[in-house]
């Protein structure tokens, strides 16, 4: 085969896997978004979400196994295991809100399901990843260049905070003032904290790396960013859900950035974190 014949062939296997990178992860979190009502039902929603998970996680083994192909097997697995993670994420916040007597009704209702949210899907990526023979590094919780990841962080975190009151409005913000936001700080911060936290993790810091020595940094953190902005379409935070995420999608490429650039995930989720602020503001609002 020449030259020519064999990087024709290498940007087809390229193109091929990044479509099917994207159309596997649209439609996991489309079907399967913890987020919402189940689109299949809820006992066809927890089959479909088992055969899809024991499927990956069965293609997976299957290419680690194979000479030729093991090089691609931790996609298929990381597929796996946000399957896994979004399953059990929906299955423990039904049980936190209809067994606990949580409801979404005050700010603690928003705050205590996140976290427990944070502990279930943080739990599994945690466990797989070193099922795995991975180490932390490999999702992105490591130290790396801290200096510059909690400058740029806090920087984001900083200026969305100080900006909150006005941004909410973009998020039918209601009678907003500071007396009334003040009361709310604490459930505020454990909101946005374990959001920014779970997110980084279960997207950029799961696929990341696994998907940048076939695309390099630059196209894997597209491929991400996609998917992650898409599946906020259905978060009916604005009156426009198209224009939310034309706006968010510019900083889901700028995290993906964030966590590349400083080698880890901490600048990445104080940024994420601060853009939440206005978000969460706004909904508390309307409670």
């Amino acid at each position: 085969m020449n030259n020519n014949n064999k990087t024709t062939n290498q940007w087809a296997v390229r193109i091929v896997l990044a479509l099917g990178v994207l159309a596997l992860g649209l439609i996991i979190m489309t079907v399967f978004n913890p987020w919402r009502t189940p689109r299949l039902g809820r006992i066809y929603d927890y089959l479909a979400k088992m055969g899809t998970a024991g499927f990956l996680l069965i293609v997976a083994l299957v290419l680690r196994k194979s000479m030729r192909l093991n090089k691609y097997w931790l996609i298929p697995f990381a597929f796996f295991v946000l399957t896994v993670a979004i399953g059990l994420d929906f299955i423990f916040a039904q049980y936190l809100i209809q067994y606990l007597g949580v409801n979404d009704l005050t700010p603690i209702g928003w705050a205590l399901p996140k976290l427990n949210e944070l502990f279930v899907v943080l739990s599994v990526i945690l466990v797989f990843t070193f099922l795995s023979g991975d180490q932390l590094g490999s999702i992105y919780i490591q130290k790396g260049n801290l200096k510059m990841g909690y400058s740029i962080g806090l920087i984001g975190f900083l200026f969305f905070a100080v900006s909150a009151i006005p941004m909410a409005s973009l998020f039918n913000a209601q009678d907003l003032s500071l007396s009334r936001i003040l009361p709310w700080i604490p459930w505020i911060l454990i909101y946005v904290f374990a959001n920014a936290t779970m997110e980084e993790l279960l997207f950029r810091g799961l696929f990341l790396r696994k998907l940048e020595p076939f695309f390099g940094k630059f196209v894997s953190n597209l491929l991400i960013a996609i998917i992650f902005s898409v599946i906020h379409l259905s978060g009916n935070l604005t009156g426009d859900e198209r224009i939310f995420v034309a706006f968010l999608f510019p900083f889901a490429l700028l995290l993906g950035y964030i966590m590349q650039k400083t080698d880890s995930v901490w600048g990445s989720i104080l940024f994420h974190a601060g853009m939440d602020i206005p978000v969460i503001i706004g909904i508390f609002s309307n409670l």
